[in-house]
């Protein structure tokens, strides 16, 4: 069970500061918990707190950064089914999904605590002419100072922590805002982290209204913002954030290419996954998917068949595979774009019904590659099918989007493969599997309007650190 109420967290402190912000069971709609709202003055001295704190953890050694995220993740273990019902109830995460989500809340931290000693420097011969006879040089990476990061309600946990993990391995202090449809899972981050031994002012976890978290954006104080979100929301932030650097994880419709070689049934259960699980609010959702001709009708037979039988319903149920989606205002909007795509030719394979905030497995044929379903980011279980018969034009094809997050190609021709990863304008080419497919460890990003930056721990922490020279003169070489 949650508790009636949580703190957010200030400068490593928890706050009871009030119970402005309600949290809803996003299943029943009933009220579950409340947590404070941070005011501009908060995050003001969140951010004061952040510098104060910016030289002790540059000091910080190494094994004590790794102590810090070692013990979360002895401690994630230990509150394992806790973690998982807050998503559940907060987020409407199916418990399969919620579980798999702390999963890799735990391997994020895990792989932090090893990477914390892998920021390797190099030696740079100078000498390349006479002038520069008896030069030598070495660089090294130095933590970047205070961050800002801003995390979204679909992985209230693995998103925050792909952001929090890597800060604390690279000696950042930081200020979190997490979303306010599900700020619980990063206040448990907090409640774990304020058992460490960070040094005061290290982190702060503030809930707060979007138009009360300006100073995130446009402090120059802070060092670095990190944003996982909306693309419009983004590309905002990005234009007022200054002169610091500034990553975008943003959003996607991603591609899912079928060719004619690959196993039916495999390719079938895969893509079932990656388009409706945790009901389709994944930024690598599987949203458009190409299929040869020579097997498009087999494919969508077996397709429409197992989207049908999908369980929806109560998310702590775990037989439930579609849950609620986030809101109700999100499942009508969803709703609204497959009636438009319908309006306009398409063909609905099954799915379409929405009642609340719970909305069917959807699948379309025929849709319009205008058409919202298709173009936009629908963050949602709906999925578009497409026939091909040219392999070269489905790279066209998928390409035509504004968007470039991951793709999934099922092939055995290794040419097709390595097309793909030459000319899909995408951050990853998944071949085999689902666009959907991610580990936490590897470089994860987009490009165009996808975003900016990659994460992953190590690549999170280059982010986070900035190159320092050091050149050494022998005054007798």
């Amino acid at each position: 069970m949650l508790k009636q109420e949580y703190p957010y967290y200030l400068a490593n402190e928890a706050v009871y500061a009030n119970q402005d912000l309600k949290v809803y069971d996003k299943f029943s709609g009933e009220l579950a918990t409340a947590v404070p709202l941070a005011s501009p003055d908060v995050l003001d001295q969140a951010i004061a707190a952040a510098c104060d704190a910016a030289e002790p953890m540059r000091k910080m050694a190494m094994y004590e950064r790794q102590a810090v995220l070692e013990h979360c993740v002895t401690r994630f273990r230990e509150r394992f089914d806790e973690l998982a019902y807050a998503l559940c109830v907060e987020a409407g995460k199916p418990i399969n999904d919620a579980k798999g989500e702390v999963t890799r809340l735990i391997d994020t931290f895990k792989i932090a605590a090893e990477e914390v000693s892998r920021q390797y420097g190099e030696t740079i011969p100078l000498d390349i002419s006479a002038r520069a006879k008896g030069y030598s040089g070495m660089t090294k990476r130095v933590p970047i100072g205070p961050c800002a990061f801003i995390s979204p309600f679909n992985f209230p946990l693995n998103l925050a922590a792909h952001k929090v993990a890597p800060a604390i391995a690279a000696g950042c202090p930081f200020v979190l805002k997490p979303a306010s449809l599900t700020p619980i899972g990063a206040i448990l981050i907090g409640e774990i982290l304020a058992e460490t031994d960070l040094p005061k002012g290290a982190f702060s976890i503030l809930p707060c209204r979007r138009d009360s978290a300006d100073m995130l954006t446009e402090d120059d104080r802070l060092k670095l913002l990190s944003f996982t979100g909306s693309p419009d929301v983004g590309w905002a932030l990005k234009a007022r954030a200054g002169k610091k650097p500034v990553i975008l994880e943003l959003g996607g419709n991603a591609a899912c290419v079928v060719d004619k070689d690959w196993d039916i049934d495999d390719a079938v259960a895969r893509i079932i996954f990656g388009a409706f699980y945790q009901s389709g609010q994944s930024c690598i959702g599987v949203q458009r998917i190409y299929i040869h001709a020579d097997v498009y009708d087999t494919f969508k037979e077996k397709l429409v068949a197992k989207a049908k039988a999908l369980k929806s319903g109560d998310p702590k149920d775990p037989q439930t595979f579609i849950g609620p989606m986030i809101s109700e205002g999100e499942a009508s909007r969803l709703h609204g774009w497959i009636n438009e795509a319908i309006a306009d030719g398409a063909t609905l394979l099954c799915g379409g019904v929405c009642e609340g905030n719970m909305l069917q497995a959807t699948l379309l044929e025929n849709v319009n590659s205008t058409q919202k379903v298709c173009a936009e980011e629908a963050f949602g279980p709906v999925a578009v099918l497409e026939k091909f018969d040219n392999f070269d034009n489905v790279i066209k094809s998928i390409n035509d989007s504004k968007f470039g997050l991951q793709a999934g190609v099922f092939t055995k021709d290794i040419y097709h493969a390595h097309k793909a990863w030459d000319e899909l304008e995408v951050g990853g080419v998944v071949i085999g599997d689902i666009p959907s497919w991610r580990v936490d460890h590897m470089p994860y990003g987009g490009v165009k309007d996808s975003g900016l930056g990659r994460e992953g721990i190590r690549w999170a922490m280059h982010d986070m650190t900035e190159l320092r020279l050091m050149v050494l003169r022998n005054p007798n070489p």
